[in-house]
């Protein structure tokens, strides 16, 4: 009753705020049983408190566009846990941001980062400012702005943001710019930094390579190898190119890319370096299509149509959120799909998680699954503290390491609490306890 009464609360005062609402009732399902079982929780108020962010940061952003007319975004920083470290999470430019995403992605952060292993809170960021479009001086003049107001709220030992959608390497160099020019100091304040100045090797591939790292331990749970499995994924991003190159390396067979025209499916693989590549050059070309792609290789473009009817062995969603529906998942189930390991935040909806999970798919959630991203970041803070620069092979050395230590850890929570096989359940227990532990240490902070 406990959780439940927490759940119930928590919607009745935020209403509006749907996706965390969502993002809050997913963990809280997983460890209901280890709730009611476990007084402390109650007693110290752990679900109050771990669903209430630390701190919520909101500002107005004015910049100059080139027209010399000035335009005012809302900026954003949830700092949510601290409990396990400084704030960690990215920041992300798009129009849909707002306050209820940005908590829902913060509060998913908490727990991501928890599994990872390193010192790390929770926090996510942004603005309702769209880079799409805009000239590189608007961008820097907006960054500018931005930054002129978070660097109050952040620094190396207290909030450390990164990158997000329409945050790359050069809205991180603007941004880092301008705090230091306004701290002078030079700090590792920020992650997904230039190589040239204080950036990781790995990093914008990061996500990618964990995730395949992560599936790839799951089919070894069921004695199965990856070379040569059929994989479908959505999306053609830094995050679809990261999962593309780790497969090809591992000689399995991606077969799909995706974008909001539609899907393409080449079904000899991209496998070889040009095709791989050339994800590089659509996404740089800010054409937000695939089609480009089907052109080029004269492959099967499936115009506004989502690439989860195509037969894989492991289905990898790499776009966007609520991408993949209950429909697709019956798609996949149809053509014995073995693994689904999400690469993006949550683009499995709900109901598509259920449905493979009632169905013992092996599904991985994206805290688990994704997590690579930030555990390269955090090797960045690691490297920035220290003032040394590691070599890519030791970089992708640790991050593999992480993502085994994340599966195992999911793995193992899994089968001590008697969900064997549910990597959803093992996630959220193994992260929450981890989490509420902490703060129990850390007394009524």
């Amino acid at each position: 009753m406990y959780v439940k009464n927490v759940l119930n609360e928590l919607s009745s005062r935020y209403p509006w705020e749907k996706e965390f609402i969502v993002s809050v009732t997913e963990v809280f399902e997983s460890i209901e049983d280890i709730i009611e079982r476990g007084p402390a929780y109650k007693k110290y108020k752990i679900l109050e408190r771990i669903v209430e962010p630390e701190r919520i940061i909101s500002f107005r952003v004015p910049w100059r566009d080139d027209r010399g007319e000035v335009q005012v975004n809302t900026g954003y920083r949830i700092e949510f846990n601290s409990a396990l470290g400084p704030y960690k999470g990215g920041l992300r430019f798009h129009s849909s941001v707002n306050q209820s995403i940005m908590k829902f992605l913060a509060f998913e952060q908490t727990f991501k980062n928890a599994l990872t292993g390193l010192p790390m809170g929770g926090a996510k960021g942004g603005s309702n400012f769209n880079p799409r479009g805009k000239s590189d001086a608007e961008i820097m003049s907006f960054c500018q702005s931005f930054m002129s107001e978070l660097f109050r709220h952040i620094g190396a030992n207290t909030d450390i943001p990164a990158g997000d959608i329409g945050v790359g390497t050069r809205e991180i160099g603007y941004l880092f710019g301008q705090y230091k020019r306004l701290k002078n100091t030079f700090e590792g304040v920020l992650t997904g930094k230039g190589i040239n100045w204080g950036g990781s090797l790995v990093r914008p591939e990061a996500t990618g390579y964990g995730v395949v790292y992560f599936a790839n331990e799951m089919l070894k749970t069921k004695g199965i190898d990856i070379k040569g499995k059929i994989v479908a994924i959505s999306g053609f991003g830094n995050v679809a190119w990261g999962t593309v190159k780790k497969l090809s390396e591992l000689s399995a067979r991606v077969v799909t890319l995706s974008g909001p025209d539609g899907f393409i499916h080449d079904p000899e693989g991209i496998t070889d370096e040009e095709k791989i590549n050339y994800l590089l050059e659509m996404r740089i070309s800010g054409k937000d299509e695939v089609k480009s792609y089907a052109d080029k290789f004269k492959v099967k473009f499936y115009p506004g149509k989502k690439p989860w009817g195509i037969k894989c062995d492991l289905a990898i969603p790499c776009a966007t959120q609520n991408e993949l529906d209950i429909n697709d998942a019956n798609e996949l189930l149809k053509n014995k799909v073995i693994v689904v390991a999400e690469g993006a935040n949550l683009p499995c909806t709900q109901d598509a998680v259920k449905l493979f999970r009632n169905n013992k798919i092996s599904f991985a959630p994206g805290k688990a699954a994704n997590a690579g991203g930030v555990s390269c970041s955090g090797l960045e803070m690691s490297q920035n503290s220290m003032r040394i620069s590691w070599s890519r092979a030791e970089v992708d050395a640790r991050l593999q390491e992480i993502m085994i230590n994340i599966h195992n850890d999911c793995w193992a929570t899994a089968h001590e609490f008697g969900k064997a096989g549910d990597y959803v359940d093992g996630a959220n227990i193994k992260a929450f306890k981890k989490v509420s532990d902490a703060m129990m240490d850390l007394g009524i902070v």
